[in-house]
């Protein structure tokens, strides 16, 4: 994923938003293309057509952060996809200059440090889970698993969400409003790639879903962004039934990128199908033992340490 390229993409994406109405343009003869034209941009942002043109075709590698705010105003961007243009400018601008942010191997399998396994453990009423930028789940609360219906997780096996969306056919069962959650998904991931434009384990998340989900393939290159900070999902799960979560997402100090999702009950239903769930997951009481202590008649019931 080269930034240069991905900027010049996403320009174009976002000028086929625009309408010349929107932008305050008359409209004086049949327009051949959707949205604006390349000269209207770069006249309404200030700066010559040459040089959006260049942009665009992934040429011209310094953008100010001046001209980066007057095209994402002229293109109407939204907070997120404000954060991506200058994403996508500041990889353009370093391209072949510093070592990218990589996640190899050794990266991924990255153990969740103590502290952070403590706080999924004392968080155990509410499903919670540690998220990688590539949607790798690196741990999660038991609650979390029965949620999600998550395998056990081993260092080569993580459950990755976004595969999971895509390629395990038990999803679109257990989201009712599946198509939603496949455009979240992958706007998410497309914030993530303009953060981390060198991100090994990222880049082939991506190219996996791209060679085996044509609505992947679909859905990333109409260039939506995503955060996911926080949120309200639907669940049609095969215990609990239907109901409504909400989540927050909390971004983790370190330079891994990793973020704290945790999910709390949205009314009554949700709560009882919390409960439902923890009560589900609860591991088996142990069964008491006879002991016999020493001079005594008969044995005391007692348990197994």
């Amino acid at each position: 994923m080269r930034s240069a390229s991905e900027l010049g993409s996403f320009l174009m994406s976002r000028r086929s938003r625009v309408t010349p109405e929107a932008a305050g343009l008359p409209v004086l003869d049949r327009r051949r293309v959707a949205g604006l034209r390349r000269e209207e941009v770069a006249e309404l942002a200030g700066v010559s057509a040459v040089y959006y043109t260049r942009l665009e075709q992934g040429r011209a590698r310094r953008p100010s952060d001046a001209v980066l705010d007057a095209l994402a105003r002229v293109l109407r961007l939204d907070a997120t996809e404000r954060v991506h243009l200058h994403d996508l400018a500041h990889g353009a601008r370093v391209a072949g200059r510093v070592p990218p942010v990589t996640s190899d191997a050794a990266e991924d399998e990255k153990p969740v440090r103590d502290g952070l396994r403590r706080l999924l453990a004392a968080v155990g009423a509410v499903p919670a889970y540690v998220l990688s930028p590539a949607m790798d789940v690196l741990d999660a609360n038991h609650l979390a698993d029965a949620l999600l219906g998550a395998p056990d997780r081993t260092p080569a096996g993580r459950l990755n969400l976004a595969r999971h969306v895509f390629l395990d056919a038990a999803a679109r069962g257990l989201y009712p409003q599946w198509a939603d959650v496949a455009r979240q998904t992958v706007g998410f991931l497309r914030f993530s790639a303009g953060r981390r434009p060198g991100d090994v384990r990222l880049a082939g998340v991506v190219g996996e879903l791209s060679r085996h989900s044509p609505e992947f393939r679909s859905l990333w290159a109409s260039q939506e962004v995503r955060e996911k900070s926080y949120g309200t999902k639907s669940f049609r799960h095969p215990v609990a039934g239907d109901f409504d979560l909400t989540y927050e997402t909390l971004a983790l100090p370190g330079g891994e990128g990793w973020s704290l999702v945790v999910f709390t009950a949205l009314d009554a239903r949700s709560d009882a199908a919390l409960r439902m769930l923890a009560s589900w997951t609860a591991p088996a009481p142990t069964a008491p033992v006879a002991t016999r202590v020493e001079g005594a008649g008969s044995a005391v019931q007692g348990r197994s340490s």
